[in-house]
């Protein structure tokens, strides 16, 4: 387009120049009326044709440049379209698996966990198991796994069980002798020696028994006492001299004139202190310097709080005086084989008693005989030794 129009532009100048050139040389001339109407057509022709040509050369010319508008975003009248994802795929459902050996807990039938015993206390543990495997149990074996075995068998043989049954399994216990809570895991072991996984066990391996060991209360036991008054004849009487070997055996309740000394019931008697009571025990020595008297009574468990008394003196002469009884009066208790003394006093008749009053609380929970010992200090003659109601009470 560019080059038309600058072809256009060289043309109009040439001609514009010739025809310049022509009026200039031209020889001047008077003008003629028509001649004036003729150049004025001309000049006006010239006009026209020149304003013709700029309109040309004007609409040939390329309008200026513009700098192109401003990328504008496009304006959506409507939502696009929603895209929805595909969804996504379920896996696959699982397909049961066949277990040969498995097992499921059911229950405890006794001893819920918790339970309380005594130390060494023997109990038997059931659990119910049924068989959840496609085999059958045969040659299985109930077995210990862990924990406190409480003495239980390290294997127990379960028998013939067939796929979904259910079986009680039993184990003999022994609950242990320290104080505390205990724990024992056990576990079903088929033929090949291969332990089953047990559903709703214990981690899915195992069932376990739970106990608890406490020592037990102590009982308080109300003291029944013990009275040496009147099971006095069922004590072993012996006499002897000095020193005491062998010994002769006495009846109780014997003659008062045996030489190898007697013992008996003197109540209502007079004593050294002009008292008669009602229980009276007379021991007589052997009729020898120095003559021993004993008498070993049957066991008594010794409670706490119990209290051994009685009051020693002799027996007055006819007369209500004192004679000339002089003895050594003892109180010893025999345990495991072995004697023991608790009490001893020297005495001579001189118008008083004297009062015994011991307490045996050292004793309590031990099993004892006690001994009544009367001894001769010296001649025997008139040791009418007397224990005024002996007994064990509270």
């Amino acid at each position: 387009m560019k080059k038309i129009t600058k072809e256009w532009t060289v043309m109009l100048v040439t001609f514009l120049l010739a025809s310049f050139a022509c009026s200039f040389f031209a020889s001047p001339a008077t003008p003629q009326p028509e001649a004036i109407y003729t150049a004025a057509a001309q000049t006006l022709e010239v006009q026209l044709t020149q304003t013709a040509f700029a309109g040309l050369v004007a609409s040939l010319t390329p309008p200026p440049a513009t700098s192109p508008p401003a990328e504008v975003s496009p304006t959506f009248t409507t939502q696009p379209p929603t895209v929805t994802e595909p969804p996504t795929p379920l896996p696959p459902s699982p397909t049961n698996t066949q277990v040969c050996d498995q097992a499921r807990y059911i229950k405890d039938v006794n001893v819920p966990d918790g339970t309380k015993f005594a130390p060494n206390q023997t109990f038997t543990k059931t659990w119910r198991i049924q068989n959840t495997g496609t085999c059958t149990w045969s040659g299985y074996s109930l077995v210990f796994d862990s924990g406190d075995s409480m003495s239980g068998s390290a294997s127990i043989p379960i028998g013939t069980v067939n796929p979904g049954q259910e079986v009680d399994l039993s184990v003999n216990l022994t609950a242990p002798s320290g104080e505390g809570k205990y724990r024992g895991y056990w576990r079903i072991r088929n033929a090949s020696g291969v332990l089953l996984p047990v559903i709703g066990g214990y981690q899915g391996k195992s069932f376990y028994v739970e106990i608890r060991v406490v020592l037990p209360t102590p009982t308080v036991v109300a003291s029944t006492g013990f009275d040496l008054y009147s099971r006095a004849p069922e004590a072993q009487w012996i006499s002897c001299g000095s020193p005491c070997t062998g010994g002769t055996v006495l009846a109780f309740g014997g003659s008062d004139s045996d030489p190898n000394g007697f013992v008996l019931y003197r109540g209502g008697y007079q004593l050294e202190d002009g008292s008669s009571p009602a229980k009276i025990l007379e021991m007589h020595p052997m009729w020898v310097d120095d003559g021993v008297i004993s008498g070993l009574f049957p066991p008594y468990t010794v409670v706490a709080g119990d209290r051994l008394r009685a009051k020693l003196g002799f027996l007055a002469k006819a007369d209500g005086t004192c004679g000339v009884g002089n003895v050594r009066f003892q109180i010893n208790y025999k345990e495991g084989g072995s004697l023991y003394p608790l009490g001893s006093w020297t005495d001579s008749c001189d118008g008083n008693l004297i009062n015994v009053n011991i307490d045996l609380t050292p004793l309590a929970g031990k099993t004892v005989q006690f001994a009544l010992v009367v001894l001769a200090n010296g001649s025997s003659a008139q040791d009418w030794a007397v224990w005024v109601n002996p007994r064990v009470e509270p």
